[in-house]
């Protein structure tokens, strides 16, 4: 049975950073691929026109069945209220109507994703939305593995997919965000995000793999 998949993006990069080998992967098998991302710079910003052209080409890359953009303010997510923040994202959710969704971390220090996830992970009760079957958290690197280590706000997976073949194709299309990578010792390098699928993939005895906490599954 094939799955439609919903990968939640605060910032364009974050499903690539958090799950860019497992949605190759969903592809590959016949999934559907569906990316929301749910801040955008302001239009005036020099970089706002490369943006989107990065954009543009990695929608192509991943060949996603839909791309949506809420246009929420970066850096500012803060500033919506709860109930419109889940409105948007309900909507997208209905649209889709999902069965799997990945979301960013709860614990994540960036505020913008604090805030997203608790709005997306409102839009998941199964009452009101049957055809979500799984809800997984994403590991984003520069974001997650600086939260506050205390308990509830550790990273600790339970889901490892093997990317190994899908590992190069993952950081081309990261490169494709120019201004979000940098040299090592850089969060987003190059090598830095292979050193974390080669820790994942050793922890489930695979050369590479993505990480994720599963909240929910239903069968």
């Amino acid at each position: 049975m094939k799955n439609r998949v919903l990968v939640i993006a605060v910032h364009p990069d974050d499903e690539t950073l958090g799950a860019g080998g497992t949605l190759l992967k969903h592809q590959a098998k016949g999934d559907e691929i569906h990316w929301l991302i749910c801040t955008d710079i302001e239009s005036s910003h020099s970089y706002a026109q490369q943006r989107e052209k990065e954009i543009e080409k990695v929608e192509k890359l991943y060949n996603f069945n839909s791309t949506t953009k809420l246009n929420l303010k970066t850096m500012q997510v803060d500033e919506y209220s709860m109930s419109e923040l889940i409105g948007k994202i309900s909507e997208v959710i209905t649209t889709i109507e999902p069965s799997i969704i990945y979301l960013p971390f709860h614990g994540d220090v960036h505020s913008d994703h604090r805030k997203i996830f608790e709005a997306a992970y409102s839009c998941t009760k199964s009452f009101r939305y049957p055809f979500i079957k799984k809800i997984y958290m994403m590991e984003t690197l520069s974001e997650t593995e600086f939260a506050p280590t205390t308990p509830g706000n550790s990273f600790k997976p339970n889901v490892f997919v093997d990317i190994s073949q899908y590992l190069e194709r993952k950081l081309t299309i990261m490169q494709v965000f120019e201004s979000e990578i940098a040299e090592h010792p850089f969060p987003r390098s190059l090598q830095n995000i292979k050193a974390l699928a080669t820790l994942r993939g050793a922890t489930a005895g695979y050369k590479y793999a993505e990480s994720f906490m599963l909240l929910k599954e239903i069968s």
